[in-house]
């Protein structure tokens, strides 16, 4: 479970709940097949699908040096009918 940083909980996420899809973030690095294979292995639960996108970078300035946030993506995870993942902790900011 290295690659899923944490579930994200927003309007759209919440309604997507009805339709059985998750939304969490994760490591940008992680690919589709290993954020599937960690999610069927830790919840055991099966995977119909599953979206991902790139949120845009935030920019940072500490006094004269400009930067920017860390890359993640979003996933969404459809899972199959009958099937559902426990609440995850949500991140605080």
């Amino acid at each position: 479970m290295d690659g899923i940083k944490y579930a994200v909980f927003t309007e759209k996420s919440i309604r997507l709940l009805g339709n059985n899809q998750y939304t969490s973030n994760v490591e940008s690095g992680s690919t589709r097949t290993e954020i599937k294979h960690w999610v069927e292995l830790f919840f055991g639960v099966k995977v119909i699908a599953m979206n991902s996108h790139r949120l845009p970078r935030k920019g940072k300035r500490m006094g004269p040096i400009r930067g920017h946030t860390m890359h993640y993506r979003r996933m969404i995870i459809t899972l199959q009918p009958g099937y559902s993942i426990p609440p995850l902790i949500e991140k605080r900011t």
